[in-house]
């Protein structure tokens, strides 16, 4: 079920897509609420769950990660206990910064990031050795164009 947003709410969800580190007095002001009435309506917001956090967007090329690779798995395997194995294979690995299980002609997908393909080869035979895989193929980025967009709210 959708969740029910009124106007102020989505004013001030967008606003900490954009800036998470906000002040209370600078979120206020830029949705037209009192500084109480902004506390109130975000902490209801986090209570019905829309708020999970605040994180902070770091530059992955700046660090050293230049590499961005979606990875595409398909398996023969689709037991309760080999997806268990393969989650924790997949968790465990740091560099691997989103996965999904899909429908279509692969089962599941990864997002990993990379200093360079030596550092992508080194994740890649970690997967494997840990976990059966029945079809692996990886895709490299050439450019971001668009990459951690704000939810359209």
């Amino acid at each position: 079920m959708r969740e029910k947003l009124d106007h102020f709410d989505r004013a001030l969800l967008r606003a900490l897509q954009k800036d998470a580190a906000l002040s209370q007095r600078e979120l206020a002001d830029i949705v037209g609420l009192s500084q109480n009435a902004c506390w109130r309506r975000l902490h209801a917001l986090r209570e019905r769950g829309l708020v999970r956090g605040q994180t902070v967007r770091l530059d992955a090329g700046a660090l050293g990660l230049k590499l961005t690779v979606f990875v595409m798995v398909r398996t023969r395997h689709h037991s309760q206990e080999w997806l268990q194995t393969f989650r924790g294979a997949v968790t465990a690995i740091p560099n691997v910064i989103d996965f999904y299980r899909i429908a279509g002609d692969y089962d599941y997908m990864l997002k990993i990031v990379a200093a360079d393909m030596n550092a992508f080869d080194e994740i890649y035979r970690r997967l494997i050795a840990q976990v059966e895989l029945d079809t692996v193929t990886s895709y490299m980025a050439m450019e971001a164009i668009s990459d951690n967009r704000d939810l359209p709210i």
